[in-house]
This record gives C-alpha cells, structure tokens and sequence, in this order.
C-alpha cells in the first residue's frame, strides 16, 4: 500500500504544481523559457533532472547490469560536454533567442534553420517515445508485477503518455523548472542512502566479487577489463555531442536570469551530474552482483527498490526514478513545440496572434506532437533497449545539428552552404551506417563526416566569394 500512496501522492504533487504556475504563463516567453527568469540554483536542478533521464536510469542502469563497473565509463561523454558548454552558455544567452535552430538561421538562413528543424523533430520525438515506454514500464512493473494489479504494459504506457502530455500542457518550463529541483534533490537523497544499503546487503566489494565469479562474471569488478577504447568512443561520444547541441540545455540557458547565471548554473552542473551519474551506475552494479534472473536488464533499479530496500525507502525511489522520467519526457515534448511555434508558425504566417493565442496553439501542439510520439513508441521493437534508442538519438541530433551550432559561435568563416550540407551529411550518414554497421559504430565516421563537410564548403564558399 506505501507504493500506490507515495507515487500516488507525488503524482498528485507534480500536476498541482503544473496547474499553480499555469495562471502565471501569460506570453509565448512564460510557456517556453519561464519569462527568462530562472536563477542559478533552479537552472543547475532543472537541466540535471532533464540530462539526467531514461537514458541515465534506464538505459545506462540497464548497460551496467550487463557489463559491472564498465558501466562507470558510460556517463563521461556527458560529464566531458557539461565542461565545454560552460564556454557556450553565456553566448547562448546573450543571444536572447528562443530555440537552437533559430540561431542557427540567424547565422546560416532559413534552408540550414528548415534542416535542423527536421533533425531536432525526428530525435526529439524519438526520445519522447520511449520516455513513453519507460514510464509505462516502470508503472506496469510497479503495479502489475509487485503489487498484482490486472493492469497490462500497453495500457500503462498509455497512462504515462497522458500524464506526461497533460502535466507539460499545463505551464511549460515554468512547471518542468521548479519541480525539476525536487526531483533533483530526491534522486540524490535517495541514492546516496540507498548505495550502503545496497553494499551491506551484497556482502561489500567482497561479496560482490564472490557472487560475480559465480555467476562467471569476473570482469565485473573492473572498468577496464570490458570495453575496448573504440567502444567507449562509440558510446560516449553521441552523449557528448548531444548535450553540446542539446536544446534543452539551450532553452534554459535562454531562461536563465542573465548571462552570468547561465555560466554559473552550467558550472555547478558539472559536479551535480557527476554525482548523480556516479551514483545511479553505483546502485546499479552492485544491485546487479545481487540478482540472478531479471526479465529486462534496464529495470535492475527498480528491482532493487523492491526487493533490496526498506518499503518506505524504496517508495521514495521509485516515485523519484518516475518523476525524472516525466521531467524529461515533457522537457524533449516541449522543445519541438516550440521549434514549430517559433520558428515555422510565427515566422511564415501572415495571420496576427495575441499573445493569449500563442500560448493556446502551443498548447495543442504539445497535445498533438505527444499523441505523434505515442505512435511512434508503438513503431519501436520490443527487442530495442533504451539503451540502444537513446544512442540512436543522440546520434542523429548530434551529428546533424552540433557542428554547425558550434560554428555559429565559434568559427566566424563557416557558411551557408557549409552548414547546410552538414546538416545533410549528418542525418544521412547516420541512418546509412546506423543500417550498415549497427548503431554503436554510426557516430564516428557520421560526425567526421559532418564536420569536414562543414570545413570543406565553408572554406568553398568563402573562396569563391572572394
């Protein structure tokens, strides 16, 4: 009963919270970057509650299950982009603009702004579904196979999607922001105190290393003895290149209160994520040293609240691991809804809006790109991981998107036709190798190809010109 009345009760928490701050979303700003008023402090809860998602909890938990403390290399090309973001976000922010594509038109016109559009749509939408398949797994898993409940996987994903529609639909990111600092401080409360727990329970470093001998697993207790280095280039990479293109990342920068508190909160992030990062692969490896047999490997975390911790603990948990699922979930459904909004609707239409219309449009787009993205999580395997998706994602968005966002900042010679064909060459490249050689050797040789592109027509152009 402690688990219907915990995650119940912080469900219940999140839309009021959402239908509180909706009476102060009063222009186009207020929905998609909170009126530019975020400080620094709720800026560093809200981007590390979005960064730190299915991906994390799911799909680097699930990594960790299979591999043992490899699963510590998984979170560094995140952590290694959170470092050089602390460079771009002031930039961001003094550009005072609503989305990345915008400025990438702003600097390379409308065909390259059209292109990244259509890049950040496809990713977005896809991180959106299974953000849908993991809330409804974690639902089916809590209530269907520990607590009895008749409810299927098909109608939990279902509950997932509307509330996570519903709950973005409300107030936008002056919602997503404020609870975004709880998840935050849950998550971490949560897994600190879980880990000795956990470690107690295993036998210590001991235990584990006894359980995974036993299970023939004795690389498991070491992070080197896994992967190769092209391995871990393959799988850190497409993180790193995502968070340094990533558009949530970007919106709240356009948030922050100022270009000093964008700089701050993303250095303060670094050492949030680190943490967090740490933490999640920490409780996961040694959840795993503990389990013999598990249906999905990516739900070792939510085994290990049910089976490992005291009942009141492991409520608390689980209500956390769903909370960050929606944060981000509503976080990536925002996103593209204001892409559409700003960038297509109000730039191309010749119609007059008020201010109170916007918002209204905005508001059924969010209800339409999430029943989109619903049908979409339909599409997907059941033998794709989040693991897999997730890298799929990061990689078309990264490859496609971050070396002409880059540029705009950093390379006063970069052109029209060389951010157009890198666009092009990285959405391409990406679907061909992803295809050819499987999507954990498509990063690679997709961003080298982007970026020479990028390099080579510029340098064309610009010859050309002269």
């Amino acid at each position: 009963m402690i688990y219907y009345t915990i995650i119940s009760l912080y469900l219940l928490a999140l839309l009021w919270i959402g239908y509180q701050k909706s009476d102060s979303v009063k222009t186009q700003e207020d929905f998609s970057v909170a009126g530019r008023s975020l400080s620094p402090w709720i800026l560093v809860g809200t981007m590390a509650a979005t960064w730190m998602g299915t991906g994390s909890i799911l799909g680097n938990a699930g990594k960790t299950f299979e591999v043992g403390a490899a699963g510590f290399l998984l979170p560094i090309g995140g952590m290694l982009g959170i470092l050089v973001l602390i460079n771009v976000s002031g930039k961001a922010r003094a550009s005072e603009k609503l989305t990345v594509p915008q400025i990438i038109g702003d600097r390379f016109g409308d065909v390259a702004m059209i292109l990244s559009v259509i890049a950040l749509l496809a990713a977005y939408l896809v991180i959106v579904s299974y953000q849908f398949n993991a809330g409804g797994a974690v639902l089916y898993t809590i209530f269907n196979d520990n607590l009895g409940s008749n409810i299927s996987l098909d109608q939990s994903t279902i509950i997932a999607a509307i509330f996570i529609i519903a709950y973005t639909i409300l107030a936008g990111l002056l919602s997503v922001a404020y609870t975004d600092v709880a998840n935050g401080i849950l998550m971490i409360t949560c897994f600190v105190i879980a880990f000795p727990i956990l470690l107690f329970q295993a036998g210590g470093f001991e235990g584990m290393n006894e359980s995974f001998l036993a299970k023939g697993l004795p690389n498991h207790m070491s992070p080197f003895k896994v992967f190769t280095f092209r391995e871990i280039l393959n799988f850190c990479l497409p993180s790193f290149l995502l968070i340094l293109g990533d558009a949530n990342m970007y919106q709240r920068f356009f948030a922050s209160e100022s270009v000093k508190s964008a700089r701050k909160a993303t250095f303060i992030l670094f050492f949030a994520v680190v943490i967090l990062e740490s933490l999640i692969v920490a409780n996961a490896w040694v959840s795993s040293s503990m389990i013999v047999d598990i249906e999905k490997q990516s739900h070792v975390l939510i085994y290990a609240a049910y089976n490992f911790l005291p009942p009141l603990l492991g409520a608390i948990m689980l209500a956390t691991l769903i909370g960050v699922i929606v944060s981000t979930a509503d976080s990536f459904l925002l996103v593209p809804t204001t892409v559409i909004i700003n960038d297509l609707y109000m730039k191309y239409s010749k119609n007059q809006f008020s201010e109170k219309s916007i918002i209204l449009i905005s508001r059924s787009m969010v209800l339409l790109l999430g029943i989109f993205a619903y049908f979409v999580s339909r599409m997907f395997a059941a033998d794709t991981t989040v693991f897999e998706k997730s890298l799929y994602a990061f990689t078309i968005y990264g490859t496609s998107i971050t070396p002409s966002l880059l540029a705009s900042f950093f390379w006063e010679k970069a052109s029209r036709l060389g951010a157009i064909f890198s666009i092009l060459s990285g959405i391409v490249s990406t679907i061909y190798f992803g295809n050819l050689s499987g999507l954990d050797a498509a990063v690679v040789p997709s961003l080298s190809i982007s970026a020479s592109v990028l390099v080579l027509f510029s340098l064309i152009e610009n010859q050309i010109k002269k």
